[in-house]
């Protein structure tokens, strides 16, 4: 694996510490707004909406500009986004920092994704993706409980500053060790890569993410207060839970990564299903402090076992647009993690109780299973994606991925094999 992945990897952990850490500052940062939790809660869904909106704005606005010069210039502005948050005087302000931070970061996740895919085989992708994924990973082992910790022990604004300088380190690494990746002789075109959105397995795997990311994030996004409220720990032990997810999550990401390439559908349908089943447990044996941290890691595992397999996925069905592939990928978790964190806090505003929003994650899980499976029905019978056969013709990385998965998808027919 080329070392440029690894610092993308690095460049994620900052991003992804940032997206999730308010899941651990939520009361205090809502005690100090003087907002209710489900309103802070918004906090996570507004980076979400940057999210899902700046993907594909950033990527199509990039899409012929240098790609270091890129990753530079956007994760210098989530930097910058940390410095505003940590100084916001008030709610507005925290909140339209997210917003810009959010921004910055889907530009980089789109980049950053297509330039790892670019760098490696195409039968080395999920692989790719998990070395990036494996810095959101980490960001929940040590980036959000450390958060946490920092917002308990210095206040919730510590925790922007600390992501700032994390920040300023990431920028280091990708202006000295990211590579010029060279644009191809043909310029990429727009209404080529728009072609993806032909396919009705795009729109399929888009549903898909966006349902399994948000069930898993309805529930995660509340976690903190399920914690205190209902099973009963002391504030001070929620770090340590966060980090379990992230532990979870890490492993999750690992075995994933290592078999996805090859039994993509099979991990998709497994790690779904186990997340169903975990938020359902979560909700019956939440009052159980024991319970609810053994949970917590377990649906850390279940949720990113299944993360390399949704970005491989989408990528494998529009090889024609890789930049477009990615940022959409973005968009499309984001879009769950939107979602789930809105429902998840309906669900407590309708006066449920704080153990309602993994209920309501269940049912999204659930959604996410059924549109897999018919995904995977449509594969099995279906000829080669239109959308890659009648792409317009391409030249270097872009054209030799799209003849080999091509070929690959022409094999996977005649042998069975469910790689794609």
């Amino acid at each position: 694996m080329p070392l440029a992945v690894y610092i993308l990897g690095l460049s994620v952990f900052a991003l992804g510490t940032s997206e999730f850490m308010l899941s651990g500052l939520l009361p205090a940062v809502a005690d100090d707004m003087h907002v209710s939790i489900p309103r802070a809660g918004l906090l996570i869904s507004a980076f979400a909406v940057g999210m899902v909106v700046g993907a594909p704005l950033l990527a199509v606005a990039t899409l012929r500009l240098p790609r270091r010069t890129t990753l530079i210039a956007l994760i210098s502005v989530f930097g910058l986004g940390q410095i505003a948050g940590a100084l916001a005087p008030n709610y507005a302000v925290l909140f339209a920092s997210r917003v810009v931070s959010a921004l910055a970061c889907a530009g980089f996740w789109a980049v950053g994704a297509a330039v790892a895919v670019a760098m490696v085989p195409v039968n080395a992708r999920a692989r790719a993706l998990a070395v990036m994924i494996g810095g959101l990973s980490i960001a929940n082992v040590l980036g959000v409980p450390a958060g946490a910790f920092l917002g308990e022990s210095l206040g919730w604004r510590s925790a922007f500053w600390a992501v700032g300088a994390a920040s300023a380190v990431a920028l280091v690494g990708v202006a000295t060790l990211i590579p010029r990746i060279p644009l191809p002789d043909e310029k990429p075109r727009l209404r080529n890569e728009l072609r993806i959105y032909r396919d009705r397995q795009v729109w399929l795997t888009i549903s898909l993410i966006a349902f399994s990311a948000g069930g898993v994030f309805c529930a995660f996004s509340y976690l903190a207060p399920l914690l205190t409220d209902v099973a009963g720990l002391d504030e001070g032990w929620v770090p340590a839970v966060l980090a379990l997810f992230g532990v979870g999550a890490l492993i999750g990401t690992t075995i994933g990564g290592r078999i996805a390439d090859a039994h993509l559908f099979g991990v998709l349908l497994s790690g779904i299903a186990a997340s169903t089943v975990l938020l359902v447990t979560l909700a019956l044996l939440a009052q159980y402090a024991v319970a609810a941290a053994a949970l917590a890691f377990l649906l850390g595992v279940s949720a990113f076992y299944t993360a390399p397999a949704l970005n491989a996925r989408l990528f494998n069905v529009a090889t024609a647009a890789p930049t477009l592939a990615a940022a959409t990928t973005t968009a499309a978790f984001n879009l769950g993690n939107t979602g789930g964190p809105w429902i998840g806090g309906a669900a407590i505003d309708a006066g449920l109780g704080f153990a309602s929003p993994a209920w309501a994650g269940a049912a999204l899980t659930v959604t996410a299973g059924v549109l897999t499976a018919i995904s995977l029905r449509l594969y099995r019978r279906a000829t080669p994606s239109r959308v890659v056969t009648r792409a317009a013709p391409r030249t270097g990385v872009a054209a030799e991925v799209g003849a080999e998965v091509g070929a690959e998808v022409g094999a996977d027919r005649n042998t069975g094999r469910s790689t794609n």
